[in-house]
Parts: C-alpha cells; structure tokens; sequence
C-alpha cells in the first residue's frame, strides 16, 4: 500500500538474500553500484554467518542508439565496465586502454558521428550486442550474453526491449539526446525531452519482479530527468514502485546546488525544477502522495533541506555524498541501506 512500507528485518531473511534493486543511469549510477556491491561483499560475504545481497540494476536505455549499424548502449555499458574494473576512470567513460584507430578509419569514410568517437574495445561490445539482436535475441537476453564474461556482482537489466529513444526539442530543431549532450554539450536550451514510443513500451521480463521483490528499492543518484524519469516512463514502472512494499531511497545528484557530473541542471531546468537536493527530491515526491520515496539522502552541506522535506512526507538524511573512491562510495551504501531500514545498522551492515 503507498506510504506504508515493509521494513526489513534481517533476522528473519538471514538463511537467504536480502534483495536490492536499484533504478540507475550511467556514470553515477554506476559508481553508486560499485560500491553497494563492494560494501555488502565486506560487510555480509557468501557463508559467513548472514545474509547474501541478490543486487539488480534497473538500467535507462533512453540514451541508446544506433550508430553505424551498430546498436550502442551507454548506460548499459558504462555500468557494466565500471563493475567489471574495466572502465577509464580519468575519461569517466568507456574502456580503459583505448585506441581510436576504427573510429578514425570511419571519420575518414564520412560514416557515424565524428564528435561521438567510440573505442576500439568499446565497439567490439557494440558489434557483440548488434549480432545478438539481429540474431533474434531482446535486449535482456543480449544484455546476459555480454555481461556475463565478467563477474559483476550486479544483474543488469534494460527497463525496455523495446527502443525508446530520447529526442531534445530546441529552438533548433529536434536531435538525439546524445547529440544535444554530446556534441553540444546541453548548451543549447531544451525546450522539452521527448521519449520515442515510450507510452508503447512494456518494462523488460524481470523488471517489474525486481521492483516488487525487493527487500529495498534504490533510485540511485542519476539524471532525474532523462535517466530516472524516463525509466519510470515506461507503463507500470511507476505504478510498480508506489506499490512496492519495499523501502524506497533516492540518493541525491546534486550537492550544494550544483550537479555532481554532467549537465543535468540544463535538463531539470528545461521541466522547470531548480538545481537543488530539496527541489529534486520533492519532484520525485513522497510515496504517501504518490510519488516515489519514502527517504532521501543529501550532502552534509545540504543539511538544511532535511527539515524542509519533512512536511512534504520525505525522510532526509544528510550523509557525505561525493563518491571519490570505492571506499566512499562504500560508505555512502552504507547509509543508504540504513536510510532504508534501521536494522541494517544495528546489525553492523
């Protein structure tokens, strides 16, 4: 029932898996998960006395695209390099140990983007996925056959089979979302996001059982406008999470009015939401008024807000937020599974 959520009482799920799905974009959503996984492989290992943790990443496909004859996943990817310790920490993005020579051979065919460059390695996943989808497999299925070279620690799971691209409306015309955020680097002002075919869309097998067998739902702190918002775009995502009967935690992608990475305060402010903690969490809204949270994490220096949400039905804690290594990253896990459930800290989780 909306607003009255089940706490999870590690005594009586300790002989089995404590579930935690987690509703995630790219870059950090993926360091966000990264540490989830490395805090609960510290904190509660397979066969030492406690629970193990089932972790599963509701990932945006809204950024995807086909490029080159190639069906390119950048969410999908960037946690699944990340998690697999494969990922170019400096860049932020795709493979460490990158060579561009592919890339330059099509520049010089005049095929693809020439701004939007892929890596040699980067593209044998794309090449890998554009072979299974064409060989008749869903996006999910394509998803288990890549990621399952590595051990990640973390299922993955597209919100959609089905292809929904985000589309930017300027004044200068329409464009993919990634040539308004790659090429142009969100200066351009966008009027709206427009999500191709999402009303058509159905989530992908799986999605919905891991939003409503879950111990505790995680909106991690991703673009709430093209990540989390369109994931909850889909037909019966939102529904599925305001009925949950888990906890649901966001974590905040702004720290003292300013967005972690990337340009997300261009989007909040093309839907007219102030680059702020406290505005972004009451977008989202408390689930006792049918939004999404029951909690809300904000940086220290956001402390202020965690009294102005209390009104509006969110419980705000204010943690560290910045996510500068796996340890912190850890840490702030950490907090967030305590957000969730008191009982986790009593148990030293």
């Amino acid at each position: 029932m909306p607003g009255h959520v089940r706490l999870v009482s590690l005594g009586s799920v300790s002989v089995g898996y404590v579930k935690i799905s987690v509703l995630s974009g790219g870059v950090g959503g993926a360091r966000f998960l990264r540490g989830l996984r490395h805090h609960l492989r510290e904190a509660r290992p397979d066969g030492v006395g406690g629970t193990t943790a089932e972790i599963t990443a509701v990932v945006n496909t809204g950024d995807d695209m086909w490029l080159s004859s190639l069906r390119v996943a950048p969410d999908l990817d960037s946690i699944m390099y990340t998690l697999a310790g494969a990922n170019d920490e400096v860049r932020g993005w795709g493979r460490v140990g990158e060579t561009e020579r592919v890339s330059a051979e099509l520049t010089a065919y005049g095929v693809g983007w020439p701004w939007f460059t892929l890596g040699d390695l980067d593209l044998g996943t794309h090449i890998a996925r554009s072979h299974f989808l064409r060989s008749g497999l869903t996006l999910t299925e394509a998803t288990a056959r890549i990621t399952a070279r590595w051990d990640l620690g973390v299922t993955l799971l597209p919100m959609t089979d089905d292809e929904v691209e985000t589309q930017v409306i300027t004044d200068e015309g329409s464009m993919h979302f990634q040539e308004w955020w790659t090429r142009h680097r969100a200066a351009l002002p966008a009027r709206r996001f427009v999500q191709q075919n999402v009303t058509t869309a159905n989530p992908a097998p799986g999605v919905l059982d891991a939003i409503g067998g879950a111990d505790i739902i995680v909106i991690a702190p991703s673009n709430p406008v093209v990540s989390i918002g369109t994931i909850v775009g889909i037909p019966g995502i939102r529904a599925a999470l305001v009925e949950a009967s888990a906890p649901i935690v966001g974590v905040s992608p702004i720290i003292k009015g300013a967005v972690v990475r990337g340009m997300a305060d261009a989007c909040l402010t093309a839907i007219g939401v102030a680059t702020s903690a406290e505005a972004v969490a009451l977008h989202y809204g408390s689930r006792s008024a049918g939004g999404l949270l029951d909690a809300w994490l904000v940086d220290e220096t956001d402390a202020d807000s965690v009294a102005a949400l209390e009104p509006a039905g969110i419980a705000a804690l204010a943690v560290p937020l910045w996510m500068r290594d796996v340890e912190s990253s850890a840490r702030l896990a950490a907090d967030t599974l305590r957000a969730a459930d008191p009982l986790w800290a009593a148990e030293g989780v």
